[in-house]
């Protein structure tokens, strides 16, 4: 048999290692990856939880500064079903004893490595396509207001390569079927942990692919003060260097090339890791500060029907909205609330950023009505509470201190015009209760309800709403005093039987 010629050996060599087998297997293996069982769960329970997630996200008002962190869970189940597929697909050939084969093959080991890399690319891209269809469902929603982050939108298909990459480095370290199975197990146990303790403190945090809130604040774009641009880079030098350990490790340790763009991601990933550690800038922490104890400064106001609304720029467009609401109060009131001019300012605790929850302390101005960064579903309500609290007693602090008749008359006030006045009863009271005392919700201090306010308030909102307007209108001096009681105040709008006696405890 006649010997290769140096030409025919050069020839093989670089047939061995051409760059177009490579992506012709990572095609294959993309193509067997995507069909795999563990992948089509994983995007099958990814598209479920989109729709489920999506239904009535934020009350169909999303803020696109809060939409975009909400496409980064999901994803998980698309990663972690990537890293045990990708993981079963290099085993593939020791399971089925073919590995001593291999060394007859056009392609070397860290070729075939780097070719099962290549193949999480498609996942990756379509959970790109997946984050941007969530997105854009609640961007193109008639209330939807803010900016998303691109940085934040990043962290899903990057969370997926990561697990891939993961994946295959597992398979070149230990060479046996179990090991992924129990690295995903073991990776829920700790998602789930840290979810439940509610672990997200320190600088520490950043180093898990998705971070989560401990609160459902919604803040202006430019106060949220998170770091989303330095996690998509280190999440980025995380893949890369884990790809590029699996090549070195997979028979690329000769390789300069290999050995250079490692050392890089690892670089990449330090730097990602510091510059996403440093906490909130300087001008942020100023930021937030000014906007809650001087929102005036940053806002802009509007008038409507003769009151001012002052919003933060992004919310100037719901206005009308607020408007609308404080509109429909007002024309159920009587003597000089009928026509009263208001102050509804956007108020926001901003100084702890997303992770803080304290409340909002009621503003003492006269006819000033605080309104939040939420709305739609229950947000209306509780908004209109706060406008009718204002109207019957001056101002908010009074509101919220009241104990005695003139409750009745708020609580109609502000749900009569409501679509359905019993449910929205119900979903402005803390324990979603339609009978005895409770704590009724409010954009800042609640209020309370005693049980025989909630007897008589469920029985006006039973009756014609322009019968007991022109009851209300006809005695607003008597039922906005603070000597009313709520029997006073149920005999003078027509409530029939005994009502329990007010008492604030």
């Amino acid at each position: 048999m006649a010997q290769p010629t140096g030409g025919q050996t050069e020839a093989a060599r670089n047939s061995r290692n051409s760059w177009s087998a490579v992506f012709a297997l990572a095609l294959f293996e993309a193509r067997r990856l995507l069909l795999t069982i563990p992948v089509i769960v994983g995007f099958l329970l990814y598209a479920a939880w989109i729709v489920w997630s999506a239904q009535d996200y934020a009350d169909g008002y999303p803020a696109l500064q809060d939409a975009d962190r909400a496409t980064q869970s999901g994803p998980l189940f698309v990663g972690l079903a990537v890293l045990l597929a990708v993981n079963q697909a290099v085993l593939r050939s020791r399971r089925r004893d073919t590995e001593r084969h291999f060394t007859v093959l056009v392609m070397g080991t860290a070729h075939r490595t780097a070719a099962h890399l290549l193949s999480v690319v498609p996942a990756a891209l379509l959970t790109a396509v997946c984050v941007a269809g969530q997105f854009a469902w609640q961007a193109l929603k008639p209330g939807a207001l803010g900016h998303g982050s691109p940085g934040e939108l990043l962290v899903g298909p990057l969370t997926v390569l990561v697990f891939g990459a993961a994946g295959v480095l597992i398979a070149r370290v230990v060479r046996t079927a179990f090991t992924a199975p129990l690295v995903v197990v073991f990776f829920l146990f700790l998602f789930l942990l840290s979810t439940g303790a509610g672990i997200d403190e320190g600088w520490t945090r950043w180093l898990t692919p998705v971070i989560g809130v401990g609160s459902a604040n919604t803040l202006p774009s430019d106060l949220i003060g998170r770091p989303a641009a330095w996690h998509a880079l280190y999440l980025t030098g995380v893949g890369l260097s884990l790809a590029l350990l699996a090549v070195l490790l997979g028979g690329g340790l000769r390789a300069r090339s290999v050995q250079a763009g490692f050392a890089g991601a690892l670089a990449l990933t330090v730097l990602g890791t510091i510059a996403q550690g440093q906490g909130v800038p300087a001008n942020v922490t100023a930021a937030r500060e000014r906007a809650t104890l001087h929102p005036e400064q940053v806002q802009t106001c509007v008038e409507h029907d003769g009151s001012r609304y002052c919003a933060f720029p992004e919310w100037r467009g719901r206005t009308a909205d607020w408007a609308r609401t404080a509109a429909g109060v007002q024309s159920l009131a009587g003597g000089t609330a009928h026509d009263q001019s208001l102050l509804v300012r956007q108020r926001i605790d901003a100084r702890y950023g997303l992770d803080g929850d304290a409340a909002i302390d009621p503003a003492t101005t006269p006819h000033q009505v605080t309104v939040g960064t939420a709305w739609g579903g229950n947000r209306v309500p509780e908004f209109a509470v706060a406008v009718a609290g204002v109207l019957v007693t001056g101002d908010e602090k009074t509101a919220g201190d009241l104990c005695d008749g003139r409750m009745v008359t708020i609580m109609w006030l502000a749900l009569a015009n409501q679509p359905d006045p019993i449910t929205s009863l119900k979903n402005v009271r803390l324990d979603d209760s339609l009978t005895g005392s409770a704590i009724v919700l409010s954009q800042t201090n609640p209020l309370g309800m005693t049980e025989g306010q909630t007897t008589v308030v469920r029985k006006l909102l039973d009756r014609p709403r322009d019968e007991v307007a022109a009851k209300v209108k006809e005695n607003w001096a008597e039922l906005v005093s603070p000597t009313v009681t709520t029997e006073r105040a149920a005999r003078v709008l027509g409530v029939e039987g005994k009502v329990k006696a007010d008492s604030c405890e």
